[in-house]
């Protein structure tokens, strides 16, 4: 930048920063919170560049132990385990837990990338490896960035924005052609009828996307699926 007239300030900046008692709002300003950004993406890429290949199960923070889908994400974890995967989740409860719990029990790479809440719910104790973020977008890159595949289980909004991020991201070739894959026919066949019966006939997506998205019902259903979808990513089917 170049300063003249009155625009020059009446003190410079080493003296600014030098100064006593000065204010901290600077701490919650976008200049400070783009150094906490940088720091986010740093501290993610630092601790998961050597993860090796990966899935992200995404799913219900809501979703009991007793239900049946937790049970389904235990064992989908373990398949991906089996197949040599890491599984990254959300690191929080629910399906996540599950998914982290069938992952370690298997002896395997558990990871569990957290978000700051209101309702601060912190990171599972089946997750061996675990980030905190504060941010969204920062979170999101490490999912897309890190993961092979993507393990869709029942779950809400958040789950859903989850999916549609990576099939947003397949869909437009900013990512490779991950597989992308849904467990449960009666949770999710609602929502392909949806995109097939209004979204088609109204021009907003193309049929031939809806393959983008597998739906199956067992665990068992869902690794094999990952495991096709990922050999044929690498060109070896």
């Amino acid at each position: 930048m170049v300063l003249r007239g009155k625009m020059i300030p009446a003190e410079t900046t080493d003296a600014r920063l030098l100064a006593t008692g000065s204010p901290t709002d600077w701490l919650h300003e976008d200049p400070w919170r783009v150094l906490r950004i940088q720091a986010e993406f740093v501290e993610g890429f630092g601790a998961l560049a050597e993860l090796g290949p990966a899935v992200s199960v995404f799913g219900s923070a809501r979703t009991a132990i007793e239900d049946s889908a937790y049970q389904k994400a235990v064992e989908v974890a373990q398949g991906l385990v089996q197949s040599g995967l890491a599984v990254i989740t959300g690191g929080g409860p629910g399906i996540m837990e599950a998914a982290n719990r069938g992952a370690a029990e298997e002896n395997g790479r558990s990871v569990g990338l957290g978000i700051e809440l209101p309702h601060e719910q912190g990171i599972n104790a089946w997750v061996n490896l675990g980030i905190n973020f504060r941010y969204f977008f920062a979170r999101k890159t490490m999912f897309m960035k890190y993961s092979s595949g993507f393990v869709v289980m029942p779950g809400g909004f958040g789950t859903l924005d989850e999916l549609f991020e990576a099939v947003t991201l397949v869909q437009t070739g900013k990512v490779n052609n991950f597989p992308i894959v849904l467990v449960g026919k009666d949770y999710w066949g609602g929502l392909i009828e949806w995109i097939k019966n209004v979204m088609v006939p109204a021009g907003t997506v193309n049929p031939a996307e809806i393959e983008m998205l597998q739906v199956v019902d067992t665990p068992a259903e869902a690794v094999a699926a990952i495991q096709k979808g990922i050999l044929n990513l690498n060109g070896n089917s």
